[in-house]
């Protein structure tokens, strides 16, 4: 029996992991944990669930089951994940962020992959990959750390040669929309629905075999995924650059700006060609130039025909009307994404090191600011204190300050001319 383990019930787990699981055909068990009471009661009773996909002219249904939902936080439940774990070979985390790594106390993830391994070990059981979905650059490392804390000492080694951790690049656009009327719920007796799009290109970083040098389990040499749909890489640096600072960054840019337009759904851009190519020249100039500069030809996406195609495909994807995305999703938490090194502020780092004026992105981070809104006057002072202490050189910092200020004059001057077209 071929089992996979998801935790955190979520579109992405659905809509991916669990999805993608299913469709395999190879794995003969499904398990998910999930704390909504609700949801776990639903989902139970049904014996599968239901996810929305999105395609560029429809919107499909598919029922994957059958699976089992357990509640961590119920000790029965508890012992069943356990033991799910000792015996899958592909597991999934897609948490709200990698700070619930470490909580829950023994309902904890930590604690339950932690206790599953340690069975793995005392009855053999398979090899296994933990897929850390939480996009963030360290989260497998993360995960790693808050597990094997969890284990007795002695135990780590043994742990380490028969799992590993693998970080992912997420392009997948999902959520629960608001607008379900036409939509299958995740199971019966539940409002919600999850919608997902088609896209399913994701990024993992490369499993290493016995042969890499690395000290591991025998039984690693033999070893085969059953989402058989994921890429390896051997270095996900590239990826998850482009991934943040090109379509985080440019998706950013896109909920801002139509924020600033009065509009509800990302799709509806589509009334707003200026716009969607004032978004994608930010793309291929201010975000594709420098990428191209620094991972120059290490995959086909970093070269000009490839950059030109990654971003013409994001564009497109974006404002796809059966994804249904909303600008408040999209641009929801302005604060987290004005981090120095998060999608708008990032990007205009990364154009402003290859000589690049990231004059479109700093317009997105002064539209963002008036998402909080934030009277021009203290946009300095708010993203200093954001920032907190940098290990960046002062000049940087007084760069982007002074093409922050001057992008505010812009929008400003926009909004007075009613939203003229971009340029």
């Amino acid at each position: 029996m071929t089992t996979f383990v998801g935790f955190g019930f979520g579109p992405i787990q659905a809509g991916l992991f669990l999805a993608e699981a299913f469709s395999s055909g190879n794995f003969t068990r499904l398990v998910v944990a999930e704390i909504v009471p609700e949801v776990v009661r639903a989902v139970r009773r049904a014996g599968a669930f239901t996810v929305n996909i999105g395609h560029a002219d429809r919107i499909s249904a598919l029922t994957v089951g059958p699976v089992e939902i357990y509640a961590p936080g119920v000790p029965v439940d508890r012992e069943q994940l356990v033991q799910a774990v000792a015996a899958a070979s592909e597991i999934a985390t897609a948490l709200p962020s990698v700070m619930h790594y470490v909580t829950g106390g023994d309902s904890g993830v930590h604690a339950i992959l932690a206790e599953g391994f340690l069975h793995k070990l005392a009855c053999d059981g398979p090899p296994a990959v933990v897929y850390a979905a939480e996009n963030h650059t360290r989260a497998a490392e993360l995960l790693a750390e808050a597990v094997f804390a969890e284990a007795p000492a002695n135990q780590r080694d043994p742990m380490r040669r028969r799992v590993q951790f693998l970080d992912t690049i997420i392009g997948k656009m999902s959520g629960a929309p608001e607008e379900t009327a036409d939509l299958q719920p995740v199971a019966a007796g539940l409002k919600q629905a999850f919608l997902v799009e088609a896209f399913n290109r994701i990024y993992i970083s490369q499993i290493q075999r016995p042969s890499h040098g690395v000290e591991l389990d025998p039984a690693w040499a033999d070893y085969r995924r059953g989402i058989e749909v994921f890429v390896e890489q051997p270095d996900l640096t590239p990826f998850a650059e482009a991934k943040l600072y090109c379509h985080n960054a440019g998706h950013a840019l896109a909920a801002y700006l139509a924020h600033r337009l009065g509009l509800r759904r990302i799709d509806e851009l589509r009334q707003r060609p200026d716009v969607l190519e004032f978004v994608r020249s930010a793309m291929l100039e201010e975000s594709g130039a420098p990428l191209l500069a620094r991972f120059g030809r290490v995959d086909p996406i970093f070269t000009p025909a490839g950059m030109r195609a990654y971003a013409n495909d994001l564009v497109e994807r974006m404002v796809n009307p059966c994804v249904r995305d909303t600008v408040a999703r999209v641009g929801r938490d302005p604060a987290r994404k004005l981090g120095w090194e998060d999608r708008l502020v990032g990007a205009m780092r990364l154009a402003l090191h290859a000589g690049v004026a990231p004059r479109r992105y700093a317009l997105g981070v002064a539209a963002a600011l008036h998402w909080l809104e934030l009277e021009p006057v203290r946009a300095n002072a708010y993203l200093c204190d954001l920032w907190g202490p940098l290990d960046a050189p002062q000049d940087e910092q007084d760069t982007v300050l002074a093409c922050v200020a001057q992008a505010c004059e812009v929008l400003q001057d926009w909004e007075r001319r009613n939203y003229p077209n971009l340029v």
